[in-house]
């Protein structure tokens, strides 16, 4: 029964976005930034159900709402529909998905590798385009993962790339030049993360030591 109406609910959603997609879109582009509550919801279920390719939703955004405001609702429903889409799956499925995931040794091996180093892992394949979202959510939901860790992981992960998506929106529209910001402010982003998750380690590391003795 949980398993039927999480898909069923899961379904229903997504019928809905493929029949009126193109037309919340066009509602969006053509002067619903009045109601940002709703174009932000909307932008979760296009995250969701990726009917049109979420850059371009991005970019709309972007257009209609400058390049703050239209980032923070592009992030905001990417985040929220990855966390949606994580809890689906936990809340359904994961005693199917633990029972696959640890069947077999070299499977069960890589999940557990996984599992420990999930922090940087999820937030890594975040920066990575390439690498559908789906599998990331559904995977990391059947496996051990927190939900807080995947949470904020793949919230920040997801950070520069929304930004770049309503920037580039904004910008090809507005200023171009602003394209060359973005790059620099790419970059200063991984670092800032990837040294503060190291200083987070190392605070871990010297609590446990100190503890052990």
């Amino acid at each position: 029964m949980k398993k039927g109406l999480v898909l069923l609910s899961y379904l229903f959603i997504a019928l809905f976005m493929y029949l009126y997609g193109e037309s919340l879109l066009n509602w969006i582009h053509q002067g619903g930034t009045d109601y940002m509550v709703v174009t932000a919801t909307l932008a979760t279920f296009f995250a969701l159900f990726p009917i049109i390719p979420y850059p371009i939703i991005g970019g709309v955004l972007g257009a209609a709402y400058g390049p703050f405001s239209g980032s923070m609702i592009t992030w905001l429903g990417s985040s929220l529909a990855s966390i949606l889409m994580f809890a689906f799956v936990r809340y359904g499925y994961q005693d199917w998905g633990k029972r696959w995931l640890y069947k077999y040794d070299r499977l069960s091996k890589i999940t557990k590798m996984f599992e420990q180093n999930a922090f940087m892992t999820i937030f890594i394949t975040r920066l990575i385009p390439v690498i559908p979202s789906i599998i990331v959510n559904i995977y990391s939901a059947l496996s051990r993962v927190s939900f807080i860790r995947y949470t904020v992981a793949s919230s920040l992960g997801k950070i520069p790339a929304m930004i770049l998506f309503a920037t580039v929106g904004n910008s090809i529209v507005n200023n171009p030049r602003d394209l060359l910001f973005l790059s620099f402010f790419y970059g200063a982003f991984l670092l800032i993360v990837y040294l503060a998750y190291k200083l987070f380690n190392r605070y871990l590391l010297i609590n446990n030591k100190e503890g052990s003795l």
